[in-house]
């Protein structure tokens, strides 16, 4: 998938997700699980189902940011497991992204327009299994004067809203 249609998809998710409910009549709000709730619009290629959460904290604590995390499925093109991420800015160049549960990190490879995104479905699939695990998941990254955010998102939910968002698009 090209990256300007990834930048795009998950673009309009977010906007849909921000607009009120009477203007979102194709986004429909599938359930809630602890600290993860899941989310299926209709798009022309098709339903896009995902998983998302906001961090329980951030850090810098001054600098309030519009984050979250994304578990996507697009069966319509024939993608499961999208993981993308942002952190309410645009992501410096020089410096990776990076999320980190226990022992294990992954790097996002793509960072554009402030998401970012993994090219790998191999470490998608790896870091899915890990957040499925785990209790907690952090994502670290910089703006662009280079200052460090470290998002801190709980895991609590996540198994049942990730099999809700597969299930909503199987």
């Amino acid at each position: 998938m090209s990256i300007i249609k990834k930048t795009i998809s998950l673009s309009i998710i977010i906007l849909i997700s921000f607009i009120s409910q009477t203007f979102a009549e194709n986004l429909k709000k599938i359930g809630k699980f602890k600290d993860w709730e899941v989310m299926v619009v209709s798009e022309t290629s098709g339903k896009v189902c995902f998983a998302q959460s906001i961090p329980v904290l951030q850090a810098p604590k001054k600098d309030k940011r519009d984050a979250r995390l994304f578990v996507t499925f697009r069966p319509g093109e024939k993608i499961s497991d999208e993981i993308s991420t942002t952190a309410g800015y645009k992501f410096n160049k020089n410096n990776s992204v990076l999320a980190t549960s226990g022992n294990n990190k992954f790097k996002f490879d793509i960072k554009q327009q402030g998401f970012a995104w993994m090219t790998s479905n191999k470490k998608e699939n790896i870091m899915v299994k890990v957040m499925k695990k785990g209790s907690r998941i952090m994502i670290t990254g910089y703006n662009e004067k280079g200052s460090q955010t470290i998002d801190h998102y709980s895991l609590l939910g996540f198994t049942k809203a990730y099999g809700t968002a597969k299930k909503a698009c199987s």
